[in-house]
C-alpha cells in the first residue's frame, strides 16, 4: 500500500495508539484539532505527505458533519480500510463524549449548587466571546466578494428575524451559488481527477459493488435503531424525537458545529423544550473545555432532554438520551466517509458545485452571527421580548435587566481571545473562576 508515505507504513496497533493520543489531546475546536492531526500524522509520524493530507481535508470539508472527526476517520480508513476508519473516528469522539456525559450528569444533579452556578455563569458569558471569535475567523475566510457578503446578510436575516428553518436557508444558499456559477458562464466544468490514483489503496478506488454493499450496511446501522426506537417508544416520546431530530440534523450540518447550533437551539429549546436557552451556552462551554469535536455539545442536549422528559429515573433517562444523540449524530459521519470518499475528489473540480459550496460557507457566516445574537440576548439580559412586524420577529431586550457582570466577563474574554490571541481553555477557566467569585460575593 502506498498513501504517499514519507516513512514506513504504520501497523494497525501504531495507528490505534496515534489516534488514541489525538482523541485525548484534541482541544480547541476544528482548527486546533486539524492542526494537531497535521503535526502528528504529517510532521511527526510522516505517514502522509502534505498533498495527501490536504486531499483528505478537502474531502471532509465537502461533507456534512464535524470535519475534524471525519478527517480522522478518513485517514484511518486510508491507512487500514474500514477497521482503521472506525478506530480512528471512535477514538476521536469517545473520550470527549464520556467526559460530556459525566459533566451533563453533574450539571443535572448539582446545577443549583452556588459554586456550580458560578462556574457555569462565567462559562456562558465567555462563550459569547468564543462565538464572536469564530464568526470573525470564518468571515475572513468565506467573505471574498460583495455577493458573498450579501449572502451572509441574507442568511442572518432569514435565521434571526424571519425564523426560517436552517436547512431551508442552507439549501437556498447552495442553489443560489450553483445558479450563479452556471449563469456566469463557467459551466459545469469537468470533474478533475487526482493525479495519484495509482498510489491509493485498492479499497479507496471507486467500485459500484463496494458502493452498494457499503451503503446498504451503513443505512441499516443508521436506520435500523431508528425504526426500533420508534416502534418501542412511539413517535411522541423524547427518545424517538431525539433519534429523528439528530438523524435529520446529520444531513444538513454543513459549516461545522457553530453553524448547526442555531438550528439546534431553535428546535431543541423552542420546539421540543429539552432545555432552556441559557443551557445551550452551558453545553457549548462544557464542549469547548473537553477533547473531541465541538458538536459533542449535542450530547449535553440529548442528556437533558432524556433526563427531564423520558419518564425514567433522571440519570438513566439522561444516559439513554445521550446515547441516542451520540449514535444518530456520528453514525452518518462514517457513512459519508466509507461510501462517498472515493467519489468526492472527482466532484471537487465541478465548478457549479464549487459555487454552491462557496455560497453555503458564506451563509454559514450569517448563521453564526444569528447564533451570537440569540446567545447574547439570553445571557446579557434577564428579559427579552419579541416584536412582530409582519414577517419579521425582532428580539427586543429589556435594557433594565442587563446583567453587568456577564457583560464584563464576556468583554474581557473577547479582548483576550480576539485582541491578544489567548489560549481558549485558559480564557474559559479564568471566566469560570470569575463567575464563581461574583456568585459567592
Amino acid at each position: 500500500m502506498n498513501t504517499n508515505l514519507e516513512g514506513p507504513a504504520p501497523s494497525f496497533s501504531e495507528t490505534t495508539r496515534a489516534f488514541g493520543r489525538i482523541g485525548l489531546l484534541s482541544f480547541g475546536g476544528p482548527a486546533g484539532q486539524i492542526a494537531l492531526m497535521h503535526r502528528i500524522l504529517v510532521d511527526e509520524k510522516r505517514w502522509l505527505d502534505e498533498k495527501r493530507f490536504l486531499h483528505a481535508l478537502n474531502y471532509c470539508m465537502l461533507l456534512p458533519g464535524p470535519e475534524a472527526m471525519q478527517l480522522a476517520t478518513y485517514v484511518g480508513w486510508l491507512l487500514h480500510g474500514v477497521r482503521g476508519g472506525l478506530v480512528a473516528g471512535l477514538l476521536f469522539v469517545l473520550p470527549g463524549a464520556a467526559i460530556i456525559v459525566l459533566l451533563s450528569a453533574l450539571y443535572a444533579m448539582l446545577g443549583h449548587v452556588p459554586v456550580i452556578q458560578g462556574l457555569l455563569f462565567g462559562l456562558k458569558a465567555a462563550v459569547l466571546a468564543v462565538v464572536l471569535e469564530a464568526l470573525i475567523r470564518v468571515a475572513r475566510r468565506a467573505i471574498g466578494s460583495l455577493a458573498m457578503a450579501l449572502m451572509a446578510v441574507a442568511a442572518f436575516v432569514a435565521i434571526a428575524f424571519l425564523k426560517l428553518p436552517f436547512p431551508l436557508v442552507i439549501g437556498a444558499a447552495a442553489l443560489a451559488g450553483a445558479l450563479g456559477h452556471l449563469s456566469g458562464g463557467t459551466g459545469a466544468g469537468e470533474a478533475r481527477r487526482i493525479d495519484d490514483v495509482a498510489a491509493m489503496p485498492e479499497w479507496t478506488q471507486p467500485s459500484a459493488v463496494r458502493f452498494v454493499s457499503t451503503l446498504a450496511v451503513w443505512l441499516a446501522i443508521w436506520f435500523g435503531p431508528l425504526v426500533a426506537i420508534l416502534l418501542v417508544f412511539g413517535r411522541g416520546h423524547v427518545f424517538a424525537a431525539e433519534a429523528e431530530f439528530f438523524s435529520k440534523m446529520a444531513t444538513v450540518t454543513f459549516g461545522g458545529a457553530y453553524a448547526v447550533l442555531a438550528y439546534v437551539a431553535q428546535q431543541a429549546v423552542e420546539i421540543h423544550g429539552w432545555l432552556k436557552p441559557d443551557e445551550m451556552l452551558t453545553g457549548l462551554g462544557l464542549a469547548e473545555t473537553t477533547p473531541g469535536p465541538l458538536i459533542l455539545v449535542l450530547v449535553f442536549v440529548g442528556f437533558l432532554g432524556g433526563a427531564r422528559l423520558s419518564g425514567w429515573e433522571p440519570l438513566a433517562g439522561g444516559m439513554m438520551g445521550a446515547g441516542v444523540t451520540l449514535w444518530f449524530t456520528f453514525v452518518p459521519c462514517f457513512l459519508w466517509i466509507f461510501v462517498g470518499a472515493p467519489y468526492v475528489e472527482t466532484l471537487r473540480g465541478v465548478r457549479w458545485l464549487a459555487g454552491a459550496l462557496a455560497a453555503v460557507t458564506a451563509a454559514v457566516v450569517g448563521v453564526i452571527a444569528s447564533l451570537g445574537l440569540w446567545f447574547a440576548m439570553h445571557v446579557l439580559f434577564a428579559g427579552v421580548g419579541d416584536v412582530v412586524l409582519g414577517p419579521l420577529h425582532l428580539p427586543m431586550p429589556r435594557l433594565a435587566t442587563l446583567d453587568a457582570a456577564a457583560a464584563l466577563i464576556a468583554f474581557g474574554a473577547g479582548v483576550a481571545l480576539i485582541r491578544y490571541k489567548a489560549n481558549m481553555i485558559a480564557v474559559l477557566v479564568v471566566a469560570a473562576l470569575a463567575g464563581v467569585a461574583w456568585t459567592l460575593v
